[in-house]
């Protein structure tokens, strides 16, 4: 008899989700298994009421072939996705039939309902879980492993940093959107002879801002790891607008960046950081200290929107394959990945057991805020 294996997408979206999932259905039905899909991440599985089977169907969908067939020719995860950690559920996203619970009325600000997610998996009758995330989605699949769930976790994000893996699916698609915005954008800066600031996603990690630096060829670049100097850096960047034919300069500004002297990167709301806007500030500093204008575009959702790559239509679908083939060969609690580009798989604890982030001291000029790749030789493809 085939096993009954579910599948999540959790964080956010990225180009490449649509092709890994319609992979793990294909296989697992080559292979005579049932594959069910979990709507929202692991908030789909909290918002199931064992009392109302209505919730069953609104939060989780049977999938098969026919299902699945053209789903990966478009972006993001027609599985939808959520943030929600069921080990740490603030009291805004506890559903209407739990707030009487006894975990919901402990007064704690942060719930843990692993009970009823366990629950709602037996009911289910999930035999395996496949979720797909970056570091929180897969920080929970850890605990459910750890409670005696059978899982293969997929990585996904497109700050590609997760650890223990080289590649995280979106990666490849969000670099490649950045370095055309940043080619689109040249013209518009050139024509208004700005400074131009453009700030991409990357809260914990700058590699989105130094690798779409190194390959559009931008003057500057300001990453998470290294905290800037707001003098040094708009005078580096008038020195760059003055040297330029067209009398522009350009530097990319990951999220989470932040000033000398600055603790975090970002207000706080409600308990949760907030990123974004670093660059908006960037460019009032660059007025303020050498009273030029500055074009500011933040990016945003734009790289991880559309349909992904061709690497990442090929890394997805190989991931969502490879996750098959470990669940088949008897094993969980284990994480597909890309290792010096040969596929792979890892103990999923290795997620919990370090930070993946730039190497500064090979690939970073923090002096001159610039990518420094002086040899790429015996070096991994993504340079990390």
């Amino acid at each position: 008899m085939g096993k009954r294996i579910g599948i999540l997408t959790g964080g956010g979206d990225v180009p490449g989700l649509n092709p890994c999932i319609r992979a793990i259905v294909n296989r697992a039905m080559d292979d005579g298994d049932e594959v069910v899909g979990i709507r929202r991440g692991w908030g789909g599985l909290l918002n199931i009421n064992p009392d109302d089977k209505s919730t069953v169907e609104k939060n989780s969908i049977e999938l098969r072939r026919e299902i699945v067939r053209t789903v990966g020719r478009t972006g993001g995860t027609f599985l939808h996705t959520s943030r929600v950690n069921p080990g740490r559920v603030s009291r805004d996203e506890i559903p209407a039939f739990l707030r009487s619970s006894p975990e919901a009325l402990s007064g704690r600000e942060r719930i843990d309902f692993t009970d009823h997610i366990l629950k709602v998996l037996d009911l289910l009758q999930l035999d395996a879980l496949i979720p797909i995330g970056g570091d929180d989605t897969l920080s929970y699949a850890l605990r459910m492993h750890k409670e005696g769930v059978r899982i293969i976790a997929v990585p996904k994000t497109m700050d590609n940093d997760v650890f223990g893996t080289d590649y995280c699916i979106g990666f490849s698609t969000a670099v490649t959107r950045s370095v055309e915005f940043i080619t689109q954008l040249r013209t518009s800066m050139g024509s208004h002879e700005r400074i131009g600031v453009v700030e991409l996603f990357g809260r914990k990690s700058g590699e989105t801002s130094l690798m779409s630096a190194y390959l559009a060829e931008v003057d500057r670049a300001v990453i998470t790891e290294v905290p800037f100097d707001p003098e040094r850096l708009a005078e580096l960047l008038a020195e760059d607008q003055d040297r330029s034919p067209s009398h522009y300069s350009v530097v990319t500004v990951s999220e989470g960046a932040r000033m000398i002297g600055d603790e975090a990167p970002s207000r706080v709301s409600s308990g949760r950081y907030r990123f974004g806007g670093i660059g908006a500030v960037i460019a009032e500093e660059i007025y303020r200290r050498t009273h030029r204008s500055a074009i500011y575009q933040q990016l945003g959702y734009l790289m991880r929107s559309g349909v992904p790559d061709s690497l990442d239509r090929m890394v997805s679908t190989n991931y969502g394959s490879l996750a098959i083939d470990l669940l088949q060969h008897g094993l969980s609690g284990r994480m597909v990945i890309l290792r010096e580009g040969r596929y792979g798989h890892e103990d999923i604890e290795i997620i919990s057991q370090g930070v993946k982030r730039v190497d500064v001291d090979t690939f970073y000029d923090i002096e001159f805020y610039v990518p420094k790749v002086t040899s790429v030789l015996g070096k991994p493809m993504f340079l990390y």
